[in-house]
């Protein structure tokens, strides 16, 4: 545990390193902190936040710079996050209009970007957390009909079963019919545990019918992948603190195109609500050493189903970019919750 003044000192340094990207001195710390001690003081205290991890010294200046671990230590304990005016908040809702869900998502990862000028990340919502909203048969000629899949966010997914007898639009109708009556809003997957049990209910000639289009729909959910959207990144490339470094600067855009490490990351936080901040190699990904990543879940209809995220340098206002990215994932959830 710090003390007051050391706390008072460390929140300062920190202050100071994002604003000017340069290591802190006594001199620049007593001016700034508003404490009344003389810089020997200051001096004696610095040492005693390095010693602790939370500093350290670039060996080209006597100055001090934050550790990821002082980082933390100010992002758990001292950080003062500064909440967006209403007037702000509804500016930014309006530059998220639920008339599209992808394009929602596009949007959303546009405004982080926009916003904090570094990169916006949205995942997309995971397959098993896809719902079926609609389900609907349609003869196509004799002995193939066309499934069609509808999804709560508005996507579509279409396949074309061939099967050992001629329906007529009436009966395929009549299993449509039975789905939405029985298995709408249902994950996927559910379904086809389900399924098996309940199709008794139905015609025996429908039963193959329902059983090749739940096997159908499962694997054409099963095919897609989780991905995400990003925005910025060429953000990064005007980093002073990432692009010093090309070797690392690549490290991280090789992150970004192979997508599954980040996304894992990203699914940590869809454990909880709230922002949740790795800072370095907190991410456990070698290209994001000397990153960090604020994120936050987003929901539809109350339940969480993708993660949304800023990518920057490890020193980036935090206090700014936090209730970016909480205000960001609230707004979206609740435009994805009118489809």
């Amino acid at each position: 545990m710090l003390n007051e003044r050391a706390q008072i000192l460390l929140k300062t340094l920190v202050d100071r390193h994002i604003n000017e990207g340069q290591p802190v001195g006594s001199r620049a710390l007593l001016q700034f902190s508003g404490l009344d001690v003389s810089t020997a003081t200051i001096r004696n205290v610095m040492a005693d936040l390095e010693e602790m991890g939370l500093v350290s010294s670039p060996h080209t200046s006597a100055g001090r710079i934050p550790t990821a671990l002082g980082y933390r230590l100010f992002i758990d304990t001292l950080m003062v996050v500064q909440p967006l005016d209403s007037a702000r908040v509804q500016q930014l809702e309006n530059q998220l209009q639920p008339d599209n869900p992808s394009r929602l998502l596009m949007q959303a990862s546009n405004l982080l970007s926009e916003l904090t000028h570094f990169a916006g990340v949205v995942a997309t919502p995971k397959r098993d957390a896809i719902t079926v909203s609609h389900v609907e048969f349609l003869r196509l000629s004799r002995k193939r009909v066309l499934l069609i899949i509808v999804m709560p966010n508005g996507e579509v997914e279409n396949r074309v079963l061939l099967t050992h007898k001629d329906y007529t639009q009436s009966q395929l109708t009549e299993a449509g019919n039975f789905l939405n009556q029985h298995y709408a809003n249902c994950p996927f997957h559910d379904i086809h545990q389900r399924v098996l049990s309940e199709l008794h209910e139905l015609e025996n000639d429908l039963t193959t019918l329902m059983s090749a289009a739940i096997l159908a729909g499962d694997a054409a959910i099963s095919q897609k992948t989780e991905d995400y959207v990003i925005s910025g990144e060429r953000n990064l490339l005007y980093v002073n603190d990432l692009s010093s470094n090309m070797q690392k600067l690549r490290s991280l855009f090789n992150v970004f195109e192979q997508k599954t490490e980040l996304l894992q990351l990203l699914d940590v936080s869809r454990q909880a609500p709230g922002v949740h901040i790795f800072i370095g190699n907190e991410s456990g990904l070698p290209g994001l050493d000397d990153c960090s990543v604020v994120s936050a879940p987003y929901t539809s209809s109350g339940k969480i189903i993708g993660t949304l995220a800023v990518v920057g340098p490890k020193r980036m206002n935090y206090e700014k970019v936090v209730p970016i990215v909480d205000i960001t994932s609230r707004l979206l959830s609740n435009a994805l919750s009118q489809f």
